[in-house]
């Protein structure tokens, strides 16, 4: 995999990839499910399972722990079904309940994210809205997700929901129950957290 030239590249690149799947290209199977049928929905989770596990563990970090979410995930949706209307692809619809049923675990593990910017091991980090300088450090996806998980909770969560999952601060805001503020400040500061660990692993 060829070196990224910034972290905007990222999220540019899930954007192209969403929009050519923008068409629900399961109705099919959606409207077979909302029918009853079982085995159209046991098709939809072979279709989704792997990516929706990917973005429980990016979150959770715990293999265990995102199966687990994943498999509640499913059950809901199964249950919820009737709601969805097209008014996002079903994959994006599927998203969110994986990410609410991950982010409910970390509350009921009473795992704090919205003040980890007073992490002891973060204070020395700089507050800023300067622009992290990514040619500094070789980096590709997979080397930030790695990087990714040595992150404080709240650090690493919206860092995952902003990057990868494609979200904007206002909507990590409403997600994570935080300010739209803070949802900057923590990503601001994940981002040189990272570049640090990456350059740390180049030594």
């Amino acid at each position: 995999m060829q070196p990224l030239q910034s972290s905007s590249v990222i999220r540019s690149e899930l954007r192209k990839l969403e929009a050519t799947i923008a068409v629900d290209i399961h109705q099919n199977l959606i409207e077979r499910c909302k029918a009853g049928d079982q085995s159209a929905f046991n098709q939809l989770y072979t279709l989704y399972a792997k990516a929706m596990y990917n973005v429980a563990l990016r979150i959770i970090k715990q293999q265990q722990e995102a199966e687990d979410i994943l498999q509640e995930a499913f059950v809901k949706a199964y249950r919820k079904l009737h709601q969805f209307e097209y008014q996002a692809t079903f994959g994006a619809w599927l998203k969110r309940i994986v990410i609410n049923q991950a982010l409910d675990f970390i509350r009921k593990q009473k795992l704090q994210y919205a003040d980890d910017v007073n992490d002891m091991n973060y204070q020395d980090v700089a507050d800023t809205n300067e622009e992290v300088d990514w040619d500094e450090v070789d980096f590709t996806v997979d080397k930030i997700k790695q990087a990714m998980q040595e992150l404080p909770t709240g650090f690493r969560v919206v860092t995952s929901l902003f990057l990868f999952e494609g979200y904007e601060h206002k909507e990590i805001a409403e997600i994570m129950g935080i300010s739209e503020s803070t949802s900057k400040s923590q990503y601001h500061r994940a981002k040189i957290k990272i570049k640090e660990i990456l350059k740390s692993n180049e030594r």
